[in-house]
């Protein structure tokens, strides 16, 4: 009686390296023309839509909520500053290399600049 096992174990070896060597789509998602897409979070918006939204609505109550939805876990205190109602806070969003201006105090983003601003001009943060 002849075994098997050794051509066995070969199928096995060979379909684990093609499930390894398989392309994940959720990992590199590719449209059809063969691009990158920008990754959407689960506001279905993308970085510029996000940004685009929190300045069109900045120095409006819920402009907080906004920020905080849209780039939660992603900001990064880098000053503060007289403004607002007494002090503001800056935060760097490195992913999309802006700076932020938040009041706590009226849960409002006051202003917002491409690159990371440690101080913002004070007739922007009033």
């Amino acid at each position: 009686m002849k075994s098997h096992s050794p051509f066995i174990a070969t199928v096995i070896v060979a379909g684990m390296l093609a499930v390894v060597n398989a392309p994940f789509p959720a990992i590199h998602p590719v449209s059809a023309q063969g691009m990158k897409q920008e990754m959407k979070d689960a506001t279905g918006l993308s970085s510029k839509q996000k940004i685009d939204m929190l300045n069109k609505s900045k120095g409006q109550f819920g402009s907080g909520d906004q920020l905080r939805r849209y780039f939660f876990g992603d900001l990064e205190p880098i000053s503060v500053q007289p403004g607002g109602a007494g002090m503001v806070v800056n935060l760097y969003n490195k992913a999309n290399n802006i700076t932020i201006s938040y009041c706590a105090t009226y849960d409002v983003v006051v202003a917002l600049k491409s690159g990371k601003i440690t101080a913002f001009a004070p007739e922007e943060v009033k």
